[in-house]
């Protein structure tokens, strides 16, 4: 479906399942806030090649007036902008860049609570063969080993100044008890700090350079993904920092479909669906 009478300036592009695993490539027009005239195109599939060449039968004076496009760290995704939007500057989403990092605290922690729980386990059997009662560690907040690290998910996604009482607690514990984690976490927020603390793409820059630096010293096996992927995508990364814009409409667009689909209880007959969509949104 294409709907280039809806073209704007500011466009934001994502993939979503319909249906059984079957992606699409939605484009969206940023100024509409996914109201009616919001869809620009929608082409089953991800190759760049076959969706930008549906996006060329826009015509080109109209591609050329698209400023900004934004999306996800997908390098489809950009081959697809780069190739059908050439005057377009490409953002890279500060959540996704995010996620990555956070993705990567998460997985310490995770392979933390792994071995506390085999530490527990191999502890209940020697006492069941020592027929001794067995009595795990148990801190000051009431958590043991394994509950205090799976209680802790939220807390490690919080800045320190969000925590509560209890939170406050938890993670003193927390880091006392595994000081890795306590390292990993100042890694996490200080890449969060770059997004709210920078002004612009020069300071930005400084600052990432800085948080790879310390990546690099601190030798965390989890962050070396998340820090390759962010160098191999600065330069959009970096774009946010121009006008501070996000792929927030693209996933709420993406939301509202996967809303639309509950309420019809499902895709039965998806060419009616694709009408209906086009109906609301093109």
């Amino acid at each position: 479906m294409l709907f280039p009478s809806n073209i704007g300036s500011s466009l934001a592009i994502d993939e979503t399942e319909l249906t059984n695993g079957e992606l699409y490539t939605i484009v969206t027009d940023k100024a509409k806030h996914g109201k009616k005239g919001a869809l620009v195109a929608m082409v089953k599939g991800v190759k760049a090649d076959a969706v930008a060449a549906v996006l060329h039968r826009i015509e080109a004076m109209k591609r050329r007036m698209v400023i900004e496009v934004t999306l996800d760290l997908s390098p489809a995704m950009e081959s697809i902008v780069r190739a059908s939007f050439p005057a377009a500057r490409v953002t890279s989403d500060r959540f996704h860049a995010q996620q990555l990092v956070s993705e990567a605290l998460q997985e310490i922690r995770v392979a933390l609570r792994r071995e506390a729980m085999k530490a527990e386990s191999a502890a209940i059997i020697k006492a069941r063969t020592d027929k001794i009662a067995f009595s795990p560690r148990i801190h000051a907040n009431g958590d043991s080993d394994k509950q205090l690290l799976a209680r802790s998910r939220y807390v490690l996604f919080k800045t320190e100044s969000t925590w509560h009482e209890s939170q406050k607690e938890r993670a003193d514990i927390l880091f006392q008890t595994y000081p890795s984690l306590k390292k990993a976490y100042d890694l996490s927020m200080l890449f969060r700090s770059i997004y709210e603390h920078s002004t612009t793409k020069e300071i930005a820059k400084e600052k990432l350079d800085a948080w790879y630096a310390k990546i690099i010293e601190s030798r965390i096996e989890a962050f070396e993904v998340p820090m390759l992927t962010i160098q191999a995508h600065e330069d959009t990364i970096l774009n946010y920092f121009v006008a501070r814009s996000t792929n927030a409409a693209a996933e709420s667009f993406n939301a509202k479909l996967k809303g639309f689909r509950s309420v019809v209880r499902g895709v039965r007959d998806k060419k009616f669906f694709l009408f209906r969509v086009a109906m609301l949104y093109g």
